[in-house]
């Protein structure tokens, strides 16, 4: 399997666990190889927002980390990857891996990803921001970070919120040029 088809998971604790584990399952299907690392809060949010386990999450994954596992794999700029999601991310952790002040594997992986110039995409899940979330935000995009919350694109006519949910992963999915069919893709207006 080629590094562009090896993708870093992350998910924190925001709410959202769904996406990562969306992303997860496509990326199964999808046959790329994904390491995952799920923060502490991730996991108490996992318990409240899905039926899933923990270990549910991680089955999903090709290979699972343990936040505090600053050794792993993922933590070096010699593991080679196409880059890394973090699916939701938290304030918490956006800010950690803007200031560069990481304090677990997840924000260091993402930290690796940016020093190594690989891309970095972060569904950002928390709402409203004040000015030093923005600053921060601004930050990382200057540090080539792509900020990409799950925000819902109606003119899919969704049928239902997995609907959306697919559409914001298969979208970041192409952020990562990794095909997928999950998007709809936009064909034009049609005529009336």
């Amino acid at each position: 399997m080629s590094e562009n088809q090896k993708l870093i998971v992350g998910i924190t604790g925001a709410s959202g666990a769904i996406y990562g584990i969306r992303l997860l399952e496509a990326c199964k299907m999808l046959k790329v190889e994904t390491h995952l690392v799920i923060s502490k809060a991730a996991e108490i949010t996992l318990v409240h927002e899905t039926d899933l386990s923990v270990s549910d999450v991680k089955a999903l994954a090709s290979q699972s980390y343990k936040p505090v596992d600053i050794g792993a794999a993922i933590a070096s700029g010699s593991f080679k990857n196409a880059g890394m999601v973090i699916a939701p991310c938290s304030i918490r952790s956006m800010s950690e891996i803007a200031t560069g002040t990481t304090a677990g594997l997840l924000t260091r992986a993402a930290d690796v990803v940016l020093k190594e110039r690989r891309r970095l995409v972060l569904m950002l899940r928390e709402t409203p921001l004040h000015s030093g979330h923005l600053k921060n935000l601004a930050q990382l995009s200057y540090m080539g970070a792509i900020i990409a919350p799950p925000v819902p694109a109606f003119y899919i006519k969704p049928d239902s919120i997995d609907d959306l949910i697919n559409h914001s992963v298969g979208r970041v999915l192409d952020l990562m040029d990794i095909e997928n069919d999950l998007v709809t893709r936009w064909k034009g207006l049609k005529e009336r």
